[in-house]
């Protein structure tokens, strides 16, 4: 079965990081932010403990026609210590448009997580995320449903890269009747400081589900840091899918 390119298009613009704390902290003080967006990979790392991290962009997609989605996704992430944290997320704002036309706009949905990192050295560990999203969301934006997902996650430095492997099942709750609630997704990254200010990002996803076409998407990134509590990255996504679904 042959892949083709599909006519979707995204750009993304995500984010700035920022740690706080008590205002009598320095700032060399402060620790680092561990950015998760906008690949679509996560790291095995949490943020921080104790520091309450935020990311927060821009999401531009182009689909066929007039279709097309932009919104404005934002994460809070606190690590409780360095190896549990949870992370509360969601779309701020959609604005979307199908191959019609029509248009809608408004608050999107909400999710959660819970993560767990298991170190196995100073250079490498696994992660295990369990999440679920809720319809927050306005209608026809929001699938009226809440999704359930568990992420497997392994996590390496080598040498002067860095790489990030994520396996997530999703529990759908939306779906047509001919299509699986079970939706597979893999993302494979890997990243290089340029600098001590710059760096790249490099990432190939998936996704299978029964009754749907199989998307795969290839991804690069550029990464700014103005301040170790401070990031932006930017990043364009293309994406490719299979002529007929299994």
């Amino acid at each position: 079965m042959t892949s083709k390119t599909n006519t979707s298009l995204l750009a993304a613009v995500a984010a700035l990081g920022c740690a706080t704390a008590s205002a009598q902290t320095s700032i060399d003080e402060r620790p680092s932010v561990t950015p998760y967006r906008p690949s679509v990979s996560t790291p095995a790392a949490l943020s921080a403990p104790g520091w309450l991290e935020v990311e927060g962009g821009a999401l531009f997609a182009r689909g066929a026609g007039s279709a097309r989605r932009d919104s404005v996704p934002y994460t809070l992430k606190l690590a409780f210590t360095p190896d549990w944290g949870v992370r509360l997320g969601g779309d701020a704002w959609v604005r979307q448009a199908d191959e019609t036309g029509q248009r809608v706009s408004g608050g999107g949905d909400s999710s959660i997580v819970l993560k767990r990192r298991f170190a196995i050295n100073d250079a490498s560990a696994f992660g295990l995320e369990a999440g679920a999203t809720f319809p927050t969301g306005r209608r026809g934006i929001s699938s009226g449903k809440s999704d359930y997902s568990l992420n497997a996650i392994y996590s390496a430095d080598i040498g002067s890269y860095h790489t990030d492997l994520n396996l997530v099942s999703t529990r759908i709750g939306a779906v047509d009747p001919d299509v699986n609630r079970l939706q597979t997704l893999w993302a494979a990254s890997l990243s290089k400081s340029l600098s001590e200010r710059w760096g790249v990002v490099g990432e190939f996803s998936g996704t299978h589900q029964r009754g749907v076409l199989r998307v795969g998407v290839a991804d690069v990134g550029l990464q700014h840091r103005d301040r170790a509590e401070h990031l932006v990255e930017a990043g364009l996504d293309r994406g490719h899918r299979l002529d007929h679904p299994r």
